[in-house]
């Protein structure tokens, strides 16, 4: 079974990560009490490089590698690691020649996994060596024991420009950190869900298998409209590839990742593109008594754009167990976990829900014939994060073959690719039946909003025509009204489907007989006892 990931707790269900191949330079002696960091030896670096090495590592046998003592670092708890702080001098380009400054980040109980940094100039890279006087922490700290062990960086933050201002005063851009974790800051000023490099076995009866950046090379953004490079080292029991991240601060995140990826062993279940957000419950299935916030969650669902064109949205769901859900599809045009609920009463919540950023998979090329996989995890609090999306190629590598991908990561407030169609605005559950008359068991009333596109101009309303099939049980009462105070458009309808049973259901409004709004799809899992009339 999948273990659910929790959002602060993320890295403990990991699998430990590798250490690059070369032998490790360490910071020793007197060089240890300099200030500033300290790098090796120069050593020939570029992207073509790296796949070679991902490649000969793969041809050999994992194996784990060797970590900071983890007496020690089981010490560095929630408590202790909160006093390790930054020292802003000692950050990669705090003084350029990069616009963007790298922070890097230590090992604890919740990261403890080695991966080791270094920087790139001219085509050459120079690891930055360890030292634990890069951060500020009490004396009788016990991350000072660790010594001259192997490096204790764990991840990275990125940094807004240094040339805007006291830039420590700010939040980080780009975060790394757990496993091949990442995310980044959208447009409305706001971290959410995450993405991954690469996921194996999610939602597998199995254990899942967490592949890790085990080595990251940095190249500067020499202005504030340039990229920050970042190349990367993954490594796992199945697998070791090179990635390639072009970071562009815009007016949100945008990501250009290219990868190159090589099986160690054949792998049923890839995960290309993976994304990881939170969904505890929203307006369509808030129980009684929960919580005392209307919603909560990072993303409220799942929007495609297939190959042959059209526009799906899949609202998110919090099942009574793990739900996997597949899209087939040909070259997918894109595919992301979305916030479209702006509204902050709908949450009541400071931390900012209504902020969170809705991130877009752009594919960069043809990814052939696949499909979009959804993995929907039970969860009974905002802490795990339990909702995967993903791409799943229809034929599963094999050991020795190259895979290549290149994708666009938005971090964005919206879909960078908006349909000219109406999208869903809503959706909500209730008692089916009719308001003042019998309310009989067992039967649910669906209403979905539509707003957008060309319903407002549509003056005739009764030619729009709703469009309802369900795989399990009748639809009946079927109403359509415009909303009330707002230029959007209602259908209400009712679903009689058996206790117990998993209804997968589809919905668009046609004129004319072509669509003019995307595709709303929803799984409604029937209570097993059927609710009281």
């Amino acid at each position: 079974m999948t273990t659910t990931i929790t959002r602060r707790h993320l890295t403990q269900v990991a699998a430990v990560a590798a250490l690059a191949t070369s032998p490790l330079v360490r910071a020793t002696g007197a060089a240890a009490q300099e200030e500033g960091l300290r790098f090796g030896p120069a050593e020939p670096f570029s992207f073509d490089l790296l796949i070679t090495r991902a490649k000969e590592l793969a041809a050999s046998a994992y194996v784990p590698p060797s970590r900071p003592d983890p007496a020690i670092v089981e010490k560095i708890d929630y408590d202790a690691y909160g006093k390790i702080g930054t020292k802003w001098e000692d950050a990669l380009y705090a003084d350029g020649p990069g616009v963007f400054p790298i922070v890097l980040k230590h090992v604890g109980v919740f990261f403890p996994k080695t991966v080791r940094m270094h920087a790139v100039s001219d085509g050459a890279a120079r690891e930055i060596l360890y030292s634990d006087t890069y951060f500020n922490m009490p004396e009788d700290h016990v991350a000072h024991g660790l010594g001259e062990q192997p490096s204790a960086f764990a991840g990275f933050w990125v940094y807004e420009s240094r040339l805007e201002g006291d830039w420590s005063k700010r939040e980080p851009w780009v975060t790394f950190l757990g496993a091949s974790y990442f995310r980044a800051v959208g447009e409305l000023g706001q971290v959410g869900q995450s993405a991954r490099g690469l996921a194996i076995g999610t939602g597998d009866p199995a254990p899942e298998e967490f592949p890790d950046f085990v080595a990251h090379w940095f190249q500067p953004a020499m202005t504030e409209s340039d990229p920050v490079i970042v190349h990367s080292l993954l490594d796992s029991p199945s697998i070791a590839g090179a990635y390639r991240f072009a970071l562009h601060r815009t007016k949100g995140v945008v990501m250009d990742v290219e990868c190159r990826l090589f099986p160690r062993k054949e792998i049923p279940h890839i995960g290309i593109a993976p994304l990881t957000s939170m969904y505890w419950y929203g307006e369509a299935d808030k129980g009684r008594y929960v919580d005392w916030r209307p919603e909560v969650h990072d993303a409220d669902g799942l929007a495609i754009w297939n190959g042959a064109g059209e526009h799906l949205w899949r609202p998110l769901n919090n099942p009574p167990r793990i739900v996997t859900s597949s899209f087939f599809d040909t070259n997918p045009r894109g595919f992301g976990l979305s916030q479209r609920d702006r509204n902050f009463d709908h949450y009541l919540e400071g931390v900012g829900y209504h902020l969170r950023p809705s991130t877009w998979v752009e594919p960069l090329g043809q990814w052939g014939r696949g499909v979009v996989r959804l993995v929907e995890i039970p969860t009974d609090d905002e802490i795990y994060d339990n909702i995967v999306a993903y791409w799943v190629p229809e034929v599963p590598p094999k050991a020795g073959e190259e895979l290549a991908y290149a994708y666009r990561l938005h971090w964005l407030a919206d879909e960078p690719f908006p349909p000219e169609l109406g999208r869903v605005f809503a959706t909500a559950i209730g008692r089916g039946g009719q308001p003042g008359r019998d309310r009989p068991r067992g039967i649910y009333k669906f209403m979905v909003d539509f707003a957008g596109g060309p319903l407002p101009d549509i003056a005739d309303r009764s030619q729009i025509e709703p469009d309802i099939s369900v795989s399990v049980g009748e639809v009946s009462l079927i109403h359509m009204e415009k909303t009330p105070f707002t230029e959007r458009e209602r259908v209400t309808f009712d679903l009689t489907a058996p206790p117990g049973s998993v209804v997968e259901m589809r919905l668009l409004f046609r004129l004319d007989g072509k669509p003019i709004t995307e595709t709303w799809l929803y799984q409604f899992h029937v209570p097993a006892a059927p609710t009281a009339g």
